[in-house]
């Protein structure tokens, strides 16, 4: 589908999830409605167990969805199956989570380009963008490192240029400066918004930070299973 400016990037119509715990049914979303547009970076707070997990798990297609919803650009993709979703995923969604989940095995170069040789094989060509990803995110020199030999730091500016790498339409970021300490934590979210705007992408970002929302061009939390928008931060 073509793009338009007038449709936005994401759209989650009525979306709903609940599993049952013994003879009770636990709602965690609740037909659920949330728009993404273009290029805009939405900062989603609320107290833990109010469902900003599940709700980004669901949009990533990690999770499946009781009913409702999920729509990228007009694709309908709760309507798809396993193997379509996994494939959708894999070529479209970047994610940033609190844990770097860097494989251990590979180097820094390695784990960045793993998500292009999932989606197209290997390509010699791809090197050099890896290259120019790892030079803007300050970690070039570190690009033959394993995780173990990186920084919490670097773990996180590695993890965000294997999110970017593939082009994704839609990157998810949860809590991804949880594990870092707070000069770490505003370099990391600096670089992430920077390359996030930079390339052009749209940004939800799951956060208990204040500070980091306040970047946000808005604000959503999650109340009785409900997207609600909030007053922006500032």
């Amino acid at each position: 589908m073509t793009k338009s400016k007038k449709t936005p990037l994401l759209q989650v119509k009525n979306l709903s999830k609940n599993f049952r715990q013994g003879s009770n049914v636990v709602i965690i979303l609740d037909e659920a409605n949330f728009e993404l547009r273009e290029n805009e970076v939405v900062a989603l707070i609320g107290p833990s167990g109010c469902g900003k997990t599940t709700f980004l798990q669901t949009l990533g297609l990690l999770d499946e969805a009781t009913s409702g919803e999920i729509i990228i650009y007009g694709d309908h993709l709760t309507e798809k199956g396993d193997g379509e979703k996994t494939k959708y995923r894999r070529n479209n969604i970047g994610f940033v989570y609190q844990a770097h989940n860097l494989l251990s095995d590979f180097t820094a170069f390695e784990n960045i380009k793993m998500p292009l040789l999932i989606k197209h094989g290997d390509r010699k060509e791809d090197d050099e963008h890896i290259f120019n990803m790892l030079s803007m995110l300050g970690v070039e020199h570190r690009r033959n490192n394993y995780p173990t030999q990186l920084s919490g730091g670097e773990q996180q500016r590695v993890a965000i240029a294997r999110s970017l790498i593939h082009d994704p339409l839609l990157i998810l970021a949860d809590e991804p400066t949880g594990n870092l300490d707070s000069d770490n934590a505003d370099n990391v979210i600096s670089l992430l918004f920077s390359m996030v705007r930079k390339h052009k992408k749209s940004l939800l970002i799951v956060t208990h930070n204040p500070e980091i929302a306040k970047k946000a061009d808005r604000v959503i939390t999650i109340e009785k299973g409900k997207v609600i928008e909030r007053k922006k931060i500032s």
